[in-house]
């Protein structure tokens, strides 16, 4: 069994990215810069936001973080997205979700320039996605074909179930993975909760994609030998026995379906540390579609 070390492998991307700007500098070229908005103080949103503002420095791109009061009005938060979308010096931005509940989420997402839709939500980009053009893929299904080209896992002609229909992960990740490419080629079934006999289609399957949110759902009863797994599920199990009061579990029992494995996601230390290496990546390439 080989663990498919997202922690690993995002430093990497993360030393290519700043070895890259490192060399835009030596050339007089202006660095890559991200802005962040965040609406009210969501804790885990204010964690997110500062994990991104510090990867940033990191790899030597400008950051801005754009702090607006919870109760903020839904045409003013519309505002400052089209001041975003008019600064030549910005080439890309992300609105931190989830939104206040009084300020329509699509209609603010909609509002990006498509140009600067490092996220990758807007319809525009998941459109040129989906036909093969030049487009910023949504991070997390961006950072699973990373770590499955990385790591050289086999995947043409396999048979790929995802398990979850979500705009961010679970739709997108079915395009790529049925595109022609290194991690792609393969026949690809999507299913979700409404899903029947979910169990018979998981059996079936060379690579899974978990992306439900249900934690520890897949058991090994559920796999086969051999079988690809990428857990995206990340949810916080209460366990008082920890000093944090709860522990992080995946969509996948762990210990039992690594003894069946060829590949695996952990959790955490698989996924989730890519997503924010591949918004860097998205960064850059949009700083690099700006020079041509």
């Amino acid at each position: 069994m080989t663990l498919l070390d997202g922690k690993q492998t995002s430093k990497e991307i993360k030393e290519e990215i700043k070895t890259t700007v490192s060399e835009m500098k030596a050339r007089g070229e202006r660095v890559p810069h991200l802005a962040a908005v965040l609406v009210g103080d969501d804790g885990a949103s204010l964690t997110y936001v500062g994990s991104k503002v510090r990867s940033c420095e990191y790899v030597g791109f400008d950051s801005t973080l754009i702090r607006l009061e919870a109760d903020i009005s839904e045409s003013t938060l519309l505002k400052q997205i089209d001041q975003l979308n008019r600064d030549d010096t910005l080439d890309g931005y992300i609105v931190q979700l989830p939104l206040p509940k009084h300020i329509n989420e699509e209609k603010i997402l909609l509002a990006i320039d498509p140009n600067k839709d490092v996220d990758g939500f807007h319809p525009a980009n998941f459109g040129r996605m989906a036909l093969e053009l030049d487009a910023f893929i949504p991070a997390t299904p961006f950072g699973i074909m990373q770590l499955l080209e990385r790591y050289k896992v086999p995947t043409s002609g396999k048979h790929c179930v995802v398990v979850g229909r979500s705009h961010i992960v679970g739709r997108p990740i079915s395009i790529l993975m049925s595109q022609k490419g290194t991690a792609g080629n393969a026949t690809v079934t999507v299913a979700h909760s409404r899903t029947e006999n979910l169990a018979d289609l998981t059996r079936q399957a060379d690579i899974i994609v978990m992306a439900l949110g249900i934690p520890e759902y897949l058991t090994a009863d559920m796999v086969k030998e051999g079988v690809v797994i990428i857990d995206v599920g990340i949810t916080r199990v209460a366990d008082q026995s920890h000093p944090k009061g709860y522990v992080i579990r995946g969509d996948v029992a762990f210990d039992e379906v690594a003894e069946k494995a060829s590949f695996i996601t952990p959790v955490p230390g698989g996924v989730g540390p890519m997503t924010i290496a591949m918004l860097l990546k998205n960064t850059l390439l949009a700083r690099q579609w700006n020079l041509t």
